[in-house]
């Protein structure tokens, strides 16, 4: 009987120590910035191929306006940045495992994403558009009148891009990629008729690529406003972003950013 009291007493004890390993020294539970203050870096989840948001320089770099932030953000944290890079369908499923503390990927805060996780922001706002070298698709404002099976689209696989052509243009036919260069090249060797995506993608693209025909709406078609993605019910962390984004609009810090990759296009000469 001893024995068998003895054995509880052990269990016991061992799943009190499980739990305290995620208790703070003031038995309050660990906060995703208390581990990035223990930890020293802050773990940011990014596609790097989402230009002039995010993407890789000549010399394999990453850079755009979410590296910039990303780097504001570690430097206000008083620790290093780590970037994370995976596939964009990815980031969401690496922040709910604890794989990164944090996305920011040029991701739209939409009610559905915001079910799963929290959302700081937004920092950006955009919409899209259509990279396409037809004309008469780029005169198109309404989506809808290309719901047909004589068009092809592409789009990044798990964004809001791929969610507009299923639910507005199901009867079209749809090839989803993983990088935006991989559906640019898709227009550009005329295997698709365009790509939907944000508004400022394809203009980039439509600017490295002068001689291709390319063509794009003149302004964008849905308002997407742009968050960075956090643990859902972290309250500190949520709070944290919020002022900080807030101090970053009001100093014009964030403006600047801004103007860095969105309106300056020396950038385009450091891409592959």
């Amino acid at each position: 009987m001893k024995k068998n009291l003895f054995a509880i007493l052990i269990t016991l004890v061992a799943i009190l120590a499980v739990g305290c390993a995620n208790m703070t020294v003031a038995g309050k539970p660990d906060t995703t910035i208390d581990r990035i203050q223990k930890r020293g870096t802050v773990n940011v989840g990014t596609a790097a191929n989402m230009p002039p948001l995010n993407m890789m320089t000549k010399g394999g770099v990453p850079a755009g306006l979410d590296v910039d932030l990303a780097q504001a953000i570690a430097g206000a944290m008083g620790v290093e940045l780590k970037l994370v890079i995976k596939n964009f369908a990815e980031l969401l499923p690496a922040l709910e495992a604890g794989e990164v503390d944090m996305v920011i990927s040029g991701m739209t805060i939409t009610p559905g994403r915001n079910l799963k996780v929290d959302f700081a922001g937004p920092y950006h706002i955009t919409g899209k558009s259509y990279l396409t070298k037809v004309a008469a698709i780029a005169k198109i404002t309404d989506p809808k009148e290309l719901n047909s099976m004589k068009f092809h689209f592409t789009a990044l696989a798990g964004s809001t891009s791929e969610q507009l052509v299923k639910e507005l243009m199901p009867s079209a036919k749809y090839t989803p990629v993983n990088k935006y260069d991989d559906g640019v090249a898709m227009v550009l060797n005329d295997q698709v008729d365009a790509m939907v995506s944000d508004y400022h993608a394809c203009l980039v693209a439509a600017l490295r690529n002068p001689d291709a025909g390319l063509v794009t709406l003149i302004s964008r078609f849905t308002y997407e406003p742009l968050g960075i993605a956090l643990p859902a019910g972290d309250a500190h962390l949520l709070n944290w972003m919020d002022n900080f984004i807030g101090t970053m609009v009001e100093t014009g810090t964030l403006g600047a950013f801004k103007i860095k990759w969105l309106e300056d296009a020396g950038w385009l000469y450091d891409r592959p």
